[in-house]
């Protein structure tokens, strides 16, 4: 799907190629010198025959499904992983009734459609969320302002010196702190929603509720981030889960970091009649966190 230009898949067009010159070798069978007629011969025996889908066909199909259905474990079930798999096998279906027109078409269509909407999903997935710490991204937060009724609070979080990790520790341990905080939102209570807002920066979206009420709950979510020990995976961490977890905090097996993070936070009373507005008022007093010491909630 990338492209016979990207990375090393000139390789796939070296098969495709192949391919073209396969089937037209099987196509002239008998007409040349060069082709023979073997193929005639070659195409009756049991591994070959067909239709229905000849026994070598149903090994590859199953080889294909098997690869398509790991692939997609390893990806945490993406939808286009998941389509794919769908796709092969009701394609698989359809050669098994290549006889029969009818059936033949509805589950080749079925196959087709499988793939379109495996591709929409997955399309979706990637405009609305986010990759990195598995929340809702910008486009769903935009989207979700659209719907919301007349009370709402809207709060910016910011990660506290989130360069300094970048600069210190590297981009891996970067991601692992957005990881970490987003995870902590993620769990916040009060009806709230965490999203992805850009960068170091995220949301939090409470539809139905005023500053006050949010505030326990915000305040909640900072001080988990703050006494959280965030433990630095290194190369030569165990990949088994209760291995690591045994290892935890150990200063000669990882290294511990804490994380903060300042959060303005504004609801849509007085003169802020328009998301737009709550938007900027949160912004500021994000501003006013951070410039009063960060790691802190302001209003």
């Amino acid at each position: 799907e990338r492209g016979v230009s990207h990375h090393y898949n000139y390789r796939w067009l070296l098969v495709f190629l192949a391919e073209i010159v396969l089937v037209a070798w099987v196509a002239s069978a008998g007409k040349s010198a060069l082709s023979g007629g073997i193929w005639h011969t070659a195409l009756d025996h049991w591994l070959l025959r067909s239709p229905p889908t000849p026994w070598l066909g149903r090994l590859l199909f199953a080889g294909a499904f098997a690869t398509a259905v790991w692939r997609a474990w390893q990806r945490d079930a993406a939808p286009l992983d998941v389509g794919l798999a769908a796709a092969i096998a009701t394609f698989f279906v359809a050669c098994e009734w290549a006889r029969a027109p009818g059936a033949f078409g509805a589950f080749l269509s079925a196959a087709g459609l499988m793939l379109i909407v495996a591709l929409l999903q997955e399309s979706h997935r990637m405009a609305f969320g986010d990759e990195l710490t598995g929340l809702p991204a910008r486009r769903a937060l935009e989207e979700a302002l659209s719907g919301l009724g007349p009370t709402y609070t809207i709060a910016m979080v910011d990660i506290d010196h989130f360069k300094q990790f970048n600069d210190t520790h590297g981009h891996d341990v970067g991601d692992q702190v957005l990881r970490l905080v987003g995870g902590q939102l993620a769990l916040v209570g009060g009806g709230g929603r965490a999203f992805r807002y850009g960068g170091e920066e995220f949301s939090v979206l409470f539809p139905n509720c005023k500053v006050r009420e949010a505030l326990p709950h915000l305040e909640k979510v900072r001080k988990t981030i703050e006494t959280y020990d965030m433990a630095v995976r290194r190369s030569d961490r165990p990949l088994d889960v209760k291995v690591g977890s045994e290892r935890r905090g150990e200063v000669a097996a990882e290294l511990v970091l804490s994380v903060t993070v300042s959060i303005g936070v504004a609801d849509s009373s007085g003169e802020r009649n328009s998301t737009d507005k709550v938007l900027r008022a949160a912004d500021q007093a994000l501003y006013r966190a951070k410039q009063a010491g960060r790691n802190r909630v302001a209003l």
